[in-house]
């Protein structure tokens, strides 16, 4: 059971991202803010998940607090990772996602220890006070200074919009002001026409309403304010949302990009459920559990953290290209998921799971090739759309084993 736990974590936090809205929140907040937030969200999901009642309780507390939580600090510390960065960006993120792969490692064993000691509530309660401890971590992504200030002439024009605006609604206001003075003129008109016994009521009415005069118009000096306020955030949200989609219109004309998207998509749907289902080929083989010398899912995240360090390390160097680099990767990974149905022995099993879990380890030259294809401005906003899609990949790709394994 702990096993279970600890994997289905691991995917939310590599893979399963709502890529859009983690790269729009480290954007906009920065990674420092995402990152001490999103530690909150894990903390608190765990912690609530411990008092979970039934498993739809489970699916929001753990599934979608904790799995957005895990995609919020996953793309806010790669982030961070490439800003500060250039020279041995490699081998800084092949150190940071390879930290994932050995806290899994030695996490799995912990946590099996604290389910037998604690239950599965005290487990969640555990982990997720430790989990707290993204707080102190997230606190030291001290954000980089930008070296070039900007323009004078673009401060201008972003100005320029809201103070027309401003104008407009000034404008308006006097157009109502003009319109209540000839009301108050013709009601004034109308009041000399009226017969004497009437006038009486009608003076008391004028001075009730004077005394009010002042209230009202202050009154309407707030909600112009209010309203104007609330336009000028609508609109500069509604021009950020229209930037957004313009900018990913511009990133999907880049071929280079769009491969990338392809490939993501396509890598995660068939390299993903072996890593689930390597176990389940064994004993379909006939493998004996005593020829096990180490379980082969083991094998994978130890050889996994390798070939996270190793590619890393590899991107670096000047000759060589981390793009044919990364398709060299997926090239090898096709050939020996091809060479899965032929394997009969325990054997060959491990040697596939071992370069499985090596190739697998491009994620951590991935976000390389990502920052090399846009550019270090772009990264935040094309990493998250093609975690997304990656995401997407790894939700559909044990569906469609299943089914095809059914036929």
């Amino acid at each position: 059971m702990g096993f279970v736990i600890i994997s289905s974590a691991d995917c939310s936090l590599k893979r399963g991202r709502a890529g859009p809205v983690c790269s729009i929140c480290v954007s906009s907040f920065g990674a420092r803010a995402v990152a001490i937030f999103s530690g909150f969200m894990v903390a608190g999901g765990l912690m609530m998940s411990s008092f979970a009642p039934n498993i739809y309780f489970l699916y929001l507390s753990y599934g979608i607090v904790v799995g957005l939580g895990c995609g919020l600090l996953y793309t806010a510390t790669v982030t961070i990772t490439c800003q500060y960065f250039d020279k041995r960006r490699g081998l800084a993120l092949g150190l940071i996602s390879t930290g994932s792969s050995v806290g899994l490692f030695i996490y799995a064993a912990l946590q099996r220890e604290l389910i037998e000691l604690y239950g599965l509530d005290g487990c969640l309660l555990i982990v997720g006070a430790l989990s707290l401890n993204i707080l102190a971590c997230g606190s030291l992504m001290r954000p980089l200074e930008s070296s070039d200030p900007p323009s004078l002439e673009k401060t201008r024009i972003d100005k320029v919009p809201d103070q027309y605006f401003v104008y407009h609604e000034k404008e308006k206001t006097v157009e109502e002001n003009i319109s209540i003075l000839e009301k108050g003129y013709t009601d004034e008109k109308c009041t000399n026409n009226v017969p004497d016994y009437k006038q009486d009521n009608i003076l008391n009415k004028n001075v009730l309403s004077s005394i009010n005069v002042n209230e009202k118009d202050t009154y309407k000096k707030k909600v112009v304010e209010q309203t104007n306020f609330c336009k000028q955030l609508a609109k500069r949200k509604w021009q950020l949302y229209l930037n957004y989609w313009e900018e990913t219109v511009v990133l999907f004309k880049n071929r280079v990009f769009s491969a990338l998207f392809f490939a993501i998509l396509l890598f995660d749907i068939g390299g993903f459920p072996p890593s689930l289902l390597m176990e389940d080929i064994a004993r379909s083989a006939n493998i004996n559990e005593e020829d096990y010398h180490m379980p082969l899912v083991s094998i994978i995240g130890i050889m996994t953290a390798v070939g996270k360090l190793i590619l890393g390390i590899l991107a670096d160097f000047k000759w060589v290209n981390t793009l044919y680099l990364y398709v060299l990767t997926l090239l090898m990974m096709g050939a020996a998921l091809l060479a899965i149905p032929f394997a009969r022995s325990y054997f060959t099993l491990a040697v596939l799971s071992g370069i499985l879990g090596f190739l697998t380890g491009n994620w951590s030259i991935f976000p390389y090739v990502t920052t090399k294809t846009v550019g270090i401005e772009k990264l935040t906003h094309a990493y998250g759309i093609l975690m997304f899609f990656a995401g997407v990949g790894n939700s559909l790709g044990p569906p469609i084993v299943g089914f095809s394994t059914k036929e």
